[in-house]
């Protein structure tokens, strides 16, 4: 596999972020939902509004960890899609099926690398991935390969994390993403370490064009926008896979 260009941003090595979430799995969603208040339920829900999904579409959602995003698509679509969750971080799947079941949302759950997809190209409607991508070891690489396994005119939809601005509201998120979200995230997981890592990357991965402008490096993607959401505190990214050329 070629090397990524000396442009393009380079995150955390592979093995490090699979340690990390290994350690964290299991109170991850606790977490989350104390952390958040609750928040990133509303995300994930303007996240599948904003994809178009339809009944019958072929669905991958990629980091999925413990499936929220493959179940609030198939709750959507009313058990009408096909839908894959994937992670390359088998400890986080683990309460996945569960979940799913509980929700009686049929997904599958598989163990997959976003970097290296093992699937056909062409194969989905919709490629997710929410709160994964900056973890990443070569963002760059992992957005051509969900662009490979979208067919032409398929939906990449990106939730990530972003930068507050503004003088009032930006220090304190700062406090609070420094100082508060690391202890809280250690009295639930045990590992304050692993929350202290997750605020540092927020902070400094590149939000709103600047990650527009990486996912232009995608050769096949177009029409690429997107929204700013509380703040910036997260932000929603949309590209399209350009349509097959006809000679």
């Amino acid at each position: 596999m070629n090397p990524e260009p000396p442009s393009s941003y380079q995150g955390p090595k592979a093995n490090q972020i699979k340690s990390l979430f290994s350690d964290v799995a299991q109170g991850y969603d606790k977490a989350n939902q104390v952390l958040s208040l609750g928040i990133h339920h509303l995300w994930r829900k303007k996240l599948v509004n904003w994809s178009e999904a339809k009944p019958g579409d072929k669905i991958l959602d990629c980091a999925t960890g413990t499936g929220d995003v493959a179940i609030a698509f198939q709750k959507y679509l009313k058990n009408k899609g096909q839908i894959i969750g994937s992670d390359f971080c088998e400890a986080m799947l683990e309460k996945a099926p569960q979940k799913a079941a509980e929700s009686q949302c049929h997904i599958d759950f598989e163990v997959a690398d976003v970097t290296q997809l093992p699937y056909p190209d062409n194969h989905f409607d919709i490629v997710t991935i929410s709160f994964g991508i900056r973890n990443v070891e070569f963002p760059a690489r992992a957005l051509k390969e969900m662009t490979r396994v979208l067919k032409p005119q398929g939906r990449l939809l990106i939730l990530e994390f972003g930068q507050v601005g503004g003088p009032l509201v930006a220090p304190l998120y700062n406090w609070y993403s420094q100082k508060v979200l690391p202890t809280i995230g250690g009295w639930v997981t045990g590992k304050k370490e692993a929350y202290e890592y997750l605020q540092k990357s927020s902070a400094a991965f590149p939000a709103g064009i600047e990650f527009v402008n990486l996912m232009k490096e995608t050769p096949d993607l177009e029409n690429i926008r997107f929204k700013p959401l509380n703040f910036g505190i997260a932000y929603l990214y949309k590209g399209v896979k350009k349509p097959k050329e006809i000679f």
